[in-house]
C-alpha cells in the first residue's frame, strides 16, 4: 500500500513535520513525500491514503500575499515552497471518491484561531475524500524553530493512523 505525503513548507518546520509523519506511517505504508509544487494534480492509482499540510498564515491555508510577506521574512535564506501553495493545489487537484486522507498544519504556540489543516480537510471532503483527521504542529515563532517534541508528536500521530487503516502485519510494499 503507498501512502502521499504532500506539504508546503516557508521556513522548513512543515516539511519537517512531513517527513516526521511519512516516518509514522513507513511502518506499514510505502510512502512518497513531495513539496506541494511537484504534487500531481491526479493522484496516481495506487495510493491508498493521502496526508496533506501547510503552514497556517492568517487564520487559513497561505494565499500569494501570505507567502509573499513570508518571502521577506526569510531574506536570503529563501523558502522551501516557492511555487504554487496547498490553496493552489486542493484547488485543481481531482476528486477522489472514498479515498482516505488526513491534514496537519503548523502554527504559532499559542492561542490561535484558524488552521490550514481544517480548511484544507473542508476542501478535500468537498473532493470526495473520505477526511479522517486534521492535526496542528505547533512552532515558537513565525519562522520556527517547531516547539520541542513536535516531530515525535507527528511521527507517533501518523503511526497510529497508519494502524488504523492497514490490517495488522500488513508492512510497507516496494
Amino acid at each position: 500500500m503507498r501512502a502521499l505525503v504532500v506539504y508546503e513548507s516557508m521556513f522548513g518546520n512543515t516539511e519537517t513535520i512531513a517527513r516526521a509523519i511519512a516516518d509514522g506511517l513507513g511502518e506499514r505504508y510505502e510512502v512518497t513525500v513531495v513539496e506541494v509544487g511537484s504534487a500531481p494534480d491526479r493522484l496516481p492509482d495506487d495510493v491508498a491514503l493521502l496526508v496533506a499540510g501547510g503552514p497556517t498564515h492568517t487564520m487559513g491555508m497561505t494565499r500569494s500575499s501570505t507567502r509573499e510577506l513570508a518571502a521577506e521574512q526569510a531574506g536570503h535564506a529563501g523558502l522551501v515552497s516557492r511555487g504554487r501553495g496547498l490553496r493552489e493545489w486542493l484547488a485543481v487537484l481531482e476528486p477522489a471518491l472514498t479515498l482516505p486522507a488526513a491534514t496537519f498544519d503548523t502554527h504559532i504556540d499559542k492561542p490561535f484561531p484558524g488552521s490550514a489543516s481544517k480548511a484544507a480537510r473542508r476542501r478535500l471532503r468537498a473532493l470526495g475524500f473520505d477526511v479522517l483527521r486534521a492535526e496542528s504542529f505547533r512552532v515558537r515563532g513565525s519562522t520556527g524553530p517547531l516547539s520541542d517534541g513536535e516531530p515525535a508528536r507527528a511521527r507517533v500521530w501518523a503511526a497510529r493512523l497508519a494502524a488504523e487503516l492497514a490490517p495488522v502485519g500488513d508492512g510497507p510494499t516496494t
